[in-house]
């Protein structure tokens, strides 16, 4: 009798450890797949900074741009050529050259 308690221990014992070990390895797979999706996720959000760090930097390009244009518009040069281009104004002894291509 004590032999059929003992053997029955062992049994349990065995079926214990292997639930155990079954839970483990479930544990195991929920995680490995759980960390793919985060990689797959961490690149995918790496692209995004990739893509926004770009916009950023055409827009200081941008921004560049515009301060370099307000600073030239308060020229003189800038007002000299807007009032030859837009009102036809002319210097005193400054004489015009117009090309008739259309005749």
């Amino acid at each position: 009798m004590a032999r059929r308690v003992a053997f029955r221990k062992k049994r349990q014992n065995r079926l214990g450890m292997a639930l155990v070990s079954f839970v483990v390895l479930i544990l195991m797979a929920v995680i490995l797949f759980k960390s793919h999706e985060l990689k797959q996720k961490q690149a995918d959000y790496q692209q995004k900074e990739a893509a926004l760090q770009a916009q950023i930097e055409e827009e200081h390009e941008r921004t560049q741009k515009l301060t370099d244009y307000e600073k030239y518009t308060k020229t003189d040069k800038f007002v000299e050529e807007i009032a030859k281009e837009k009102l036809g104004l002319l210097y005193e002894n400054e004489i015009l050259f117009r090309s008739d291509i259309n005749k």
